[in-house]
């Protein structure tokens, strides 16, 4: 592909590697330095005059930390003439971020949103945003990829005749009804309560889920509160086997230790849209890679081509 150049920050070079390959371009090296005084400075290290530019950073702890190389990167972008700067974000952890909740309360989605355009983002590419409405937080074209087919071309193997796809929650009910029509089996969903980042309640689940193969979906998992207490519901109304599956696993505080450590827990699968730790890794952990599906889309946007398909649900 011509005119094209991919750089990535110190967040997930591995992702941004890999999308390199299946793309057959090279992954051009950027250059952080940091001073005595703390600031950060980024070089890209390859031509970007009137090119097609693609940075890839997904936002991770330190989050911080990779927002600001982000911002850094694309300033350096724009300030070597980039023909376009296409940001590309598989992970958007500002996204819960996106409503004013409390009194006082900042939006930080649409405040990072705002940054990254102000410094030169003409485009972003993200997935499987948090909150979808905050696609609309951008004064620049989103295209907001999902992971559904790579999760539901997994559990195609498995013998589904008895499954139910369980969302922890009546928010995330729609893209768990769009993934359970993809494997054509049932859904289901928690009434719950969050009090709090780490303290949720889920009184009960409302559909059928006696004696039945449990997929739990969400688009995260952080501490993975939400999931334990699902996971009691569960029990309770005497679900037959659990599987775990989300798009963004990002196991903060020792989640992923507690939840294979569960006896009822069969296997979690995640993507790549986030690194995740090898001392993390156990026999229950399936991890999917997302970059063929963000590869094609990169290629799509270069080339002018739709990209609808890659995001649509049935």
């Amino acid at each position: 592909m011509r005119d094209i150049a991919v750089f990535t920050g110190s967040a997930h070079p591995a992702l941004a590697a890999e999308i390199c390959e299946h793309l057959g371009v090279p992954l051009h090296p950027a250059r952080v330095d940091r001073f005595a005084n703390d600031c950060l400075e980024v070089q890209l290290q390859a031509n970007c005059r009137e090119r097609d530019v693609y940075l890839v950073q997904p936002l991770v702890a330190p989050v911080q930390e990779h927002l600001v190389e982000l911002l850094l990167m694309a300033d350096a972008a724009r300030g070597a003439s980039a023909g376009r700067i296409t940001v590309v974000m598989p992970h958007f952890a500002y996204a819960r971020s996106d409503k004013k909740d409390a009194p006082r309360i900042s939006i930080g989605g649409r405040l990072v949103a705002d940054l990254l355009v102000t410094a030169g983002a003409n485009r972003v590419l993200t997935m499987a945003l948090h909150s979808p409405q905050v696609h609309g937080f951008f004064a620049v074209p989103v295209d907001h990829l999902h992971a559904l087919r790579e999760l539901a071309e997994h559990f195609r193997g498995y013998d589904l005749s008895h499954t139910v796809v369980v969302s922890p929650d009546l928010g995330y009910a729609k893209p768990a009804s769009a993934f359970a029509r993809l494997l054509d089996v049932p859904v289901a969903a928690g009434a719950k309560q969050r009090f709090s980042d780490d303290r949720v309640r889920i009184t009960s689940v409302i559909g059928e889920v006696a004696d039945r193969d449990v997929i739990v979906l969400d688009d995260e998992i952080a501490k993975g509160s939400t999931i334990l207490e699902l996971l009691a519901r569960l029990r309770e109304q005497g679900a037959r086997s659990v599987r775990v599956a989300c798009t963004h696993g990002l196991f903060a505080d020792g989640a992923l230790d507690r939840l294979t450590a569960q006896p009822d827990i069969a296997e979690i699968v995640c993507t790549n849209t986030v690194p995740v730790p090898h001392e993390s890794v156990t026999d229950k952990l399936t991890v999917l890679s997302v970059a063929p599906v963000l590869a094609e889309a990169v290629r799509r946007i270069h080339n002018g081509e739709s990209v609808s398909a890659l995001f649509d649900t049935p």
